[in-house]
């Protein structure tokens, strides 16, 4: 879908979203226009990872609603019809987690033109070739027909972001992508989303603890304390001018 400059992209109203007695989402309201990057970042446990996975519906919303590219849905048990709006609102939505999730069993390429070929019928030498345009972006076109276990932490997530990109969504999210890797290994998957939102213009909302490709790259950054967004400003309002005591005793404890 196309989408003018301006228009959001993800638009999330009243969200809740409770486990049993525990209210992990209290009310967020929020919207990611098209080609924004906004960092979500917060202590653990405040509901960033779970704001996610309800964009995507990973996770059903008790109540409120989540609007991707036009689709509306809300908040509630699923019915047939709903999870036919869901299967189509992932469409649009790329998701990277924590773990990499790759097939074990298929190569390099081959996970990344899953996803085209069974979901979207798109011919295996259409993805194919999408595919490996996809790996030359992320550096890794050379390792097409590698197994995932003979490549590194970094290479396998940056096998996952061309993965997500295979979809075409309109936005994608970051769970945490370089939570689980040594700590060598993480300026290279963050390269990758650099280029992504630079040179792509990507629309991201990026869960993450590094406050340095926050401050380069994150248009808007909003501070979860306790299932609310208790902050949210561009970096350097946040960095050098946070007005909320909370912000700031996390970010001097991150930075």
């Amino acid at each position: 879908m196309t989408f003018p400059n301006g228009e959001a992209v993800v638009k999330v109203e009243n969200l809740h979203k409770r486990f049993g007695e525990l209210e992990v989402l209290r009310g967020i309201n929020m919207e990611v226009d098209k080609g924004e990057v906004v960092v979500i970042f917060g202590r653990s446990g405040s509901g960033k990872s779970t704001l996610l996975r309800c964009v995507n519906f990973l996770e059903d919303p008790t109540e409120g609603t989540v609007e991707v590219s036009g689709i509306r849905l809300e908040g509630g048990h699923r019915t047939r019809g709903k999870r036919d709006q869901i299967r189509l609102l992932r469409l649009h939505a790329g998701m990277v987690f924590q773990q990499f999730n790759l097939f074990p069993h298929l190569t390099v390429i081959n996970n990344v033109m899953e996803g085209p070929v069974t979901v979207k019928g798109i011919s295996k030498d259409q993805a194919r070739a999408t595919g490996l345009e996809l790996l030359g972006k992320v550096g890794l076109a050379e390792k097409a027909d590698v197994y995932p276990i003979r490549l590194s932490g970094g290479q396998q997530q940056r096998v996952a972001i061309a993965r997500a990109l295979a979809m075409e969504p309109d936005v994608m999210l970051f769970d945490e992508p370089t939570s689980a890797l040594d700590p060598e290994l993480i300026g290279e998957v963050l390269s990758v989303m650099k280029s992504l939102a630079t040179d792509l213009h990507m629309t991201m909302m990026v869960v993450t603890h590094e406050m340095g490709f926050a401050r380069e790259v994150a248009n808007r950054m909003m501070f979860f304390h306790e299932g609310v967004i208790l902050e949210e400003g561009p970096p350097d309002r946040l960095f050098n001018h946070t007005q909320n005591p909370e912000t700031r005793k996390f970010l001097e404890a991150v930075l």
